[in-house]
């Protein structure tokens, strides 16, 4: 780096939502340590950090063949500095294209050879927050957050919106719980359409409202839940869009889903979350809140981290309707 001249940081944020969230305590501490430095954050999900003080720049990472302008434009710039959060082989290939002088990721997926700081993953494995935060603690800055935390960025036209699809689903005096039937990375991880159903019915009968939340490719389970029950919850399924969520969310009184990342983002929102726990391990990817509840009964085989799986789902069908509601209640008390 010359001297007078800002640092330039690239963070390599991960692929997915939840873990984009996860990453929010990293960043901040990133931030507050070289708070004069330039960061860009690339990543497909980047935007949902939009608004919260952690870069000053975030950008898609684009798909197969845009990737080549795209790192030809950061080598153009050369970075002092790519912070590399995903584990991937690709993450750091990329990270090495961009000619960033600096490198710095976990040494796994065999591509030490692309790294300049090589950081051990961590035996046994930790919270998934808790990894991200060592990244940026092997520079030898500080992250003093443990839990991610983002808040709802200041948009009138999304606020009206999302305001105008909840009017049909009871006043805002009523609590409202939303039910998100979608689950990113595999069916492993769905909750049986029955139990969504059931629940539903449960929390109408305890005067709660439901309102049913997914995307495009969860309608056909949305009508199978809506066939189910005798009072028909309110369904925004398919109506919602990833810049309309937050605000969607943060007129919830609790928000109900499997282990993905919806549920990450409403606990770093501040809203109660039930999140359902199956295939996958709470104690490495649970929602870190005072208001995040967790229910996963377990099976002998899990967590397998299969994404579909083999034996009929016994950790998901473990779930009972009754254990789901009655966390429901406790998260909206």
């Amino acid at each position: 780096m010359k001297a007078g001249v800002a640092p330039a940081f690239v963070v390599r944020a991960p692929n997915w939502l939840g873990d984009t969230v996860m990453a929010q305590p990293a960043l901040a501490g990133l931030r507050a340590a070289a708070p004069d430095a330039t960061i860009t954050v690339v990543g497909r999900w980047a935007s949902v950090l939009r608004g919260q003080g952690v870069a000053d720049a975030l950008l898609n990472y684009p798909d197969g063949g845009g990737r080549g302008p795209f790192a030809r434009a950061l080598a153009g710039a050369r970075p002092d500095l790519a912070l590399i959060l995903p584990n991937s082989f690709e993450a750091a290939r990329a990270a090495r294209r961009w000619r960033a002088r600096r490198r710095v990721g976990f040494d796994t997926d065999a591509r030490g050879v692309l790294l300049t700081d090589r950081v051990p993953l961590p035996e046994p494995r930790r919270h998934q927050v808790d990894e991200y935060r060592l990244l940026v603690e092997a520079l030898g800055m500080p992250t003093a957050a443990v839990e991610p935390r983002l808040h709802t960025p200041r948009e009138p036209a999304l606020e009206t919106e999302a305001a105008a699809l909840l009017d049909g689903a009871g006043s805002g005096e009523t609590p409202r719980v939303g039910l998100h039937l979608g689950a990113a990375g595999g069916a492993a991880k769905r909750w049986a359409i029955t139990g969504w159903a059931e629940l539903a019915e449960l929390l109408l009968q305890r005067g709660l409202i439901p309102v049913l939340l997914g995307g495009p490719a969860d309608v056909s389970v949305a009508d199978a839940v809506l066939g189910l029950t005798g009072r028909a919850p309110a369904s925004l399924v398919g109506r919602d869009r990833p810049a309309l969520l937050p605000h969607l969310l943060t007129r919830l009184h609790c928000l109900v889903s499997a282990d993905t990342g919806v549920a990450h983002l409403g606990a770093a929102l501040g809203i109660a979350t039930v999140t359902l726990f199956g295939p996958t391990d709470p104690r490495l990817s649970a929602p870190r809140s005072s208001r995040a509840r967790v229910v996963a009964p377990g099976a002998p085989c899990a967590p397998c981290f299969l994404t579909e799986c083999p034996i009929e789902h016994p950790c998901m069908r473990a779930i009972a309707a009754e254990v789901v509601a009655a966390r429901v209640r406790d998260a909206v008390a």
